[in-house]
């Protein structure tokens, strides 16, 4: 049994799962079971440490490797692999803001000083309130009004670098400890590995099939603020990497063509395609640093906000002749053999495969499952009929 095995099996018998290495750093875990079991949602907590050339290379590993050991729907806690005092949430199969309530309590300076044990117990009950989104917003509001919270801090000295434009201006990441310790006290990062933040999800197509409303500026300014941050980790991580050139030299095309999207295309179904560019990226760099060949791992096929497809589906769109092989997340699979319709992405007023192929590049290569040249369109120019929201 692997490790993510042994974790799951732990977890059967218990909600919280602390690795050894780490007892002292949760106190008195009773404390955080019976909060856990009286929550009206599922928890897990999997406290473990991630090290570089450890079993996962991040929490987003590992909380997808545990939960499909574990195979049950609910809240999965970690902690964040950048920053250990930091916790990080998913969802699977709920919809508790737990991305949200994390970011809350890592945001709260009244909780630098707490221990690991009462900040998760914070992050469960905010969950258990339904007082995450409120909490969030709060400490957000609360950063605003500090300036000097507002701004990245200064960085002195030089040192290599990869630049990339967004907006207009350049982010240079010989100073991106800094800027990503700013951005973490800034925001909760989005996880696309199940259901996302409630303020995103007007973004998405509804099985009642009511029209949804409209994306809010907030929502998709804060899409594209997180997508600039995976941005700036990508890049860090390729920063005189090794590994073979070939795989790298895809990593830093799909790396190019993610930054060239967040210049051009300020679109929801843009910032999307975004990630898909950076999740592509990451491929090719995982690839390369493990000395293995490329196996893509694409993002849901019907709405890349979803997170990860891990799911084949042979699909017909409605009214369509042709059947697809594409790769969806556990959701939109389900609703496709369930003869339902998916939670798609829409453009405008209709699901974004059905805009005109001319127009959109997301359309023309379904994100990059239909057709394996998204990389080279973008970056030979194809973004231009995409320069402004719709």
């Amino acid at each position: 049994m692997n490790e993510a095995g042994r974790i799951a099996a732990a977890l059967r018998r218990s909600p919280v799962y602390v690795d050894p290495s780490l007892a002292s750093a949760v106190p008195h875990p009773e404390r955080l079971v019976e909060a856990i079991r009286r929550a009206p949602m599922p928890v897990f907590a999997v406290i473990v440490p991630l090290v570089p050339g450890g079993t996962w290379p991040d929490s987003d590993h590992l909380a997808d490797d545990v939960q499909h050991r574990l195979g049950r729907d609910g809240v999965y806690l970690t902690l964040d692999a950048e920053s250990p005092d930091r916790i990080r949430g998913y969802e699977y199969g709920v919809d508790r803001d737990a991305i949200e309530a994390a970011g809350a309590v890592s945001l709260d300076r009244t909780m630098d000083s707490a221990s690991l044990t009462d900040k998760l117990i914070r992050c469960v009950q905010l969950m258990a309130t339904g007082q995450a989104h409120a909490a969030y917003q709060k400490q957000t509001d609360a950063l605003d009004h500090h300036g000097g919270e507002s701004k990245p801090p200064a960085r002195s000295g030089n040192g290599g670098a990869l630049p990339y434009a967004v907006g207009g201006g350049a982010v240079v990441l010989s100073g991106v400890a800094a800027l990503l310790l700013w951005r973490r006290r800034r925001m909760a990062e989005i996880h696309a590995a199940a259901s996302q933040r409630s303020d995103l999800r007007p973004a998405v197509s509804r099985r009642s099939g009511v029209r949804p409303a409209a994306t809010t500026a907030r929502s998709a300014a804060e899409l594209r603020e997180h997508a600039t941050a995976e941005l700036i980790r990508l890049g860090e991580s390729l920063e005189d990497a090794p590994g073979d050139a070939d795989l790298l030299q895809h990593a830093l095309d799909a790396y190019a063509a993610a930054g060239k999207v967040l210049d051009t295309d300020q679109t929801v179904p843009g910032l999307a395609g975004a990630l898909v560019l950076i999740d592509m990226g990451r491929d090719a760099y995982e690839a390369a640093r493990r000395g293995k060949a490329l196996r893509p791992s694409p993002l849901c096929f019907f709405n890349p906000l979803h997170g990860d497809g891990p799911v084949p589906v042979r699909w017909r769109a409605v009214g369509g002749r042709d059947r697809i092989d594409v790769r969806a997340c556990a959701a939109c699979a389900k609703a496709v053999r369930d003869h339902d319709t998916p939670d798609v992405l829409f453009d405008g007023e209709v699901p974004y495969y059905e805009v005109d192929p001319e127009g959109s590049v997301w359309s023309a290569t379904g994100y990059g499952q239909l057709r394996d040249d998204l990389v080279q369109r973008v970056l030979r120019g194809d973004l231009s009929a995409r320069t402004e929201p719709s």
